[in-house]
């Protein structure tokens, strides 16, 4: 396998390693509201695979954050008990956005490798050609 092969496997799994993250991310946000919600977290991990001498990015099991759910005083809704609660969510837009900042910054590095690597295979391959 060529260094530029490894090079472009390598963005590409963290590519793909950040784009599961923002799926997961904007779950969260358009479920903020939802009662009873619980935050999706992915965990990543690096896979070493030793034919071709590279480690990836993995993307692990998805999990629900285990932080106890928002009690919210509402007596008219629906899902309210007797004392006029109700269970919320436990999403926090404030992280879950700097999160989504992160991935993004984190994708966009990625593909910019991704980039840079494939305009080096290009110009080594018109090299060749001459």
């Amino acid at each position: 396998m060529s260094e530029f092969t490894k090079a472009l496997s390598v963005s590409t799994s963290g590519l793909q390693a950040q784009a599961s993250r923002l799926r997961h991310l904007s779950e969260n946000i358009s479920n903020a509201d939802t009662p009873g919600y619980r935050r999706k977290t992915v965990p990543f991990r690096t896979e070493f695979d030793a034919g071709q001498g590279v480690a990836r990015v993995e993307v692990g099991r998805m999990s629900l954050d285990d932080r106890p759910l928002e009690r919210v005083y509402d007596p008219s809704h629906p899902m309210a008990d007797e004392s006029g609660h109700f269970d919320g969510s436990n999403v926090d837009l404030l992280i879950e956005l700097a999160d989504a900042r992160e991935a993004q910054r984190s994708y966009e590095a990625n593909l910019k490798m991704f980039e840079q690597a494939r305009q080096m295979s290009s110009g080594l391959m018109q090299l060749l050609r001459r």
